[in-house]
């Protein structure tokens, strides 16, 4: 700051440029005020606060990855509706299958009407397979298998990114409900005249074969021999129990889905907590406190023209020097 002698001094005026510091001090300070109010953010550049930088930095990535976790389970839930729907309809194939299975084992019918029976059944089997056929998510057949070797396996196996980390992953599996998967061993099963031990006796006229490689077609069931013997009321009695089997196996399946489903709405409400608290934690770090910034703009002003009026007094002081050598 100027001393007394300072004043009286015309060549450098100290008092002025004193003036002009403090006033480019507080202009740089209103323009820094003015910034954090215009973008809404107290840190802007790293030298703001660099510390605080690198940390809301790390935070916006972690949000970043949880909103898309966030919609991969809804984009899980989807692929999970979807094949929860074809295991409904499936279902109802094969309680109507049972139906028409209780209906033929009983002796009061001939053997033209369990042909039509049999008939009716192979339908609903070629039905199931369009079903697993048509149940497609991306390039995903759901309920097919996996065929990505060329070879059916029995189940599609899923692995869901539900969060921002490596591990944050769900498993699912979708077996496939192809008439092969529900009615063969994997070859031609045959489906009729169980004997006591559990095995299948020679010449049971009816048969399931399996869809061994993609495009296959699922497999198909047969009612009558190779050489055109039709199944009788015994060959039916026993596909009942085969039939109870596949919707065993579709209970199971659906239960397995539901399982898989809750996780998942377990997930979403874990990670919806998890996006709120980390954007509340960036907020503080980043975002700028109005209430504060705006008093922090009047008090800046208050000073700048305070800094205005002693810059233009300084400026006048030579003035009053010139006296001695009036």
């Amino acid at each position: 700051m100027a001393s007394f002698g300072d004043l009286n001094r015309v060549n450098t005026n100290i008092q002025s440029l004193d003036s002009q510091l403090s006033l480019n001090q507080v202009n740089k300070q209103m323009a820094e005020n003015q910034l954090k109010m215009s973008t809404g953010k107290r840190i802007n550049r790293a030298e703001d606060d660099s510390a605080g930088f690198s940390i809301a930095t790390k935070l916006r990535s972690r949000v970043g990855g949880l909103n898309q976790a966030m919609q991969n389970v809804g984009d899980a839930k989807s692929v999970l509706d979807i094949a929860e729907s074809s295991f409904g309809t499936v279902m109802d194939n094969l309680v109507e299958m049972k139906g028409l299975a209780t209906q033929a084992a009983n002796d009061t019918l001939g053997d033209d009407e369990r042909g039509f029976i049999g008939d009716q059944i192979k339908a609903l089997g070629n039905d199931i397979n369009k079903i697993a056929d048509q149940t497609v998510y991306q390039d995903y057949e759901l309920l097919n298998g996996d065929d990505s070797t060329g070879t059916l396996s029995g189940s599609l196996d899923l692995t869901f990114q539900v969060g921002e980390r490596e591990s944050d992953t769900i498993e699912a599996q979708l077996n496939a409900v192809n008439v092969g998967e529900l009615f063969s061993d994997g070859s031609t099963t045959q489906l009729g005249n169980s004997s006591g031990d559990g095995a299948v006796a020679d010449g049971s006229a009816i048969e399931a074969t399996a869809a061994g490689t993609a495009g296959a077609g699922g497999g198909s069931l047969s009612f009558e021999t190779g050489s055109g013997t039709a199944a009788n009321s015994a060959d039916y009695r026993s596909f009942i129990n085969t039939v109870d089997s596949a919707i065993t196996t579709m209970s199971e399946n659906v239960n397995d889905i539901g399982i898989t489903q809750s996780s998942l709405s377990v997930r979403e409400q874990t990670l919806s907590e998890s996006i709120s608290a980390n954007e509340s934690a960036k907020s503080r770090i980043m975002d700028t406190d109005f209430a504060k910034a705006q008093s922090e703009s009047v008090r800046l002003q208050i000073l700048q023209q305070t800094a205005t009026s002693s810059l233009a007094q300084a400026n006048n002081g030579p003035q009053s020097v010139l006296g001695f050598i009036g």
